[in-house]
């Protein structure tokens, strides 16, 4: 079969190779690949790939075995997965804990580009707390991410502002139920109840003063790659008692959040945000301009074998 490994160059970080299908653990399942989608945090970890990298971590496709210990959908489901690895491949095995099987509505391509955003805004927003009535701040809102979280956190009666690079993207913030768009977290007016950050860098002690007093900053991201600096007694003259909380969605099991993202879809109330769908022979291209973040929201590519 083929499979897209890193070469370690800037410009084109995979590329084909031939290699033998996996073997399946006992509580894994072979799917055929029919769409995956990359994550921005992968094309970093393609600047300097370990020995034995094997990217890939959003799925969708068919099962053509199923786990020899009788455990998840059988062959012939179509399935989205959230392998730990390996997904860019013409076929991926998957633990069956972290699948789910997708309706006849749902096509690969909108499967895809589920996994590792999707559950990171619900995990996300599940670690804040009950939103209704309250105010989030969220920076570096158009990835994949923020167009779930602030899809999902204005449907649980949040007043959600969000920090957007152009007016273009902030639109369709706005349209997804962003109350208010800026582009510098400097002009967020007023204090929130809960601020997510992802910025890193300078932007985050700036979110620091965002937050009320006795409120939370929910750290999930440094998509600036700049380390951030607190000054303790800048901090003496900002709001009393704020949290600040570092966040990681990692854990498996991933099927229950990934059956809820796929119910959602569903009943048409989360719209994943694809910005770019591709063969995946463009999946260099594709990677370099996520990196540089020349596209909104998610990038998937297919593999052929979408039916």
């Amino acid at each position: 079969m083929r499979r897209l490994i890193p070469t370690g160059e800037a410009m084109r970080p995979v590329e084909f190779a031939d290699v033998p299908r996996p073997v399946p653990e006992a509580d894994e399942a072979l799917i055929e690949v029919e769409a995956f989608a990359p994550n921005r945090g992968e094309t970093f970890l393609l600047e300097r790939p370990t020995p034995g990298l094997l990217p890939g971590k959003d799925v969708a496709g068919l099962v053509v075995q199923a786990a020899a210990d009788g455990s998840g959908p059988g062959v012939g489901a179509r399935v989205v997965g959230h392998p730990p690895q390996g997904g860019w491949a013409e076929y991926a095995a998957v633990p069956t804990h972290s699948l789910a099987v997708l309706p006849d509505g749902i096509d690969s391509v909108r499967a895809a580009a589920l996994p590792l955003a999707g559950i990171t805004a619900l995990r996300l927003l599940r670690t804040a707390g009950s939103l209704t009535g309250r105010r989030v701040l969220l920076t570096g809102a158009s990835g994949g991410v923020g167009h779930y979280v602030t899809e999902l956190a204005a449907a649980a009666g949040a007043e959600v502002t969000v920090v957007s690079a152009t007016p273009e993207r902030g639109m369709r913030l706005a349209e997804l139920g962003a109350a208010e768009v800026v582009h510098d977290v400097a002009a967020a007016g007023g204090l929130f109840d809960v601020v997510l950050e992802s910025t890193g860098g300078p932007q985050l002690p700036l979110a620091v003063s965002k937050v009320r007093p006795g409120g939370l900053l929910l750290w999930f991201g440094q998509a600036s790659r700049t380390p951030a600096t607190l000054d303790f007694f800048e901090l003496l003259g900002g709001p009393a008692g704020v949290t600040i909380q570092h966040f990681h969605y990692a854990g498996a099991p991933y099927g229950p959040e990934l059956a809820t993202l796929v119910r959602l879809v569903e009943q048409g109330r989360l719209h994943p945000e694809i910005g770019r769908v591709a063969d995946w022979s463009e999946t260099a291209g594709a990677l370099v301009d996520l990196r540089e973040r020349r596209i909104r929201g998610k990038a998937v590519l297919t593999t052929g074998a979408v039916r």
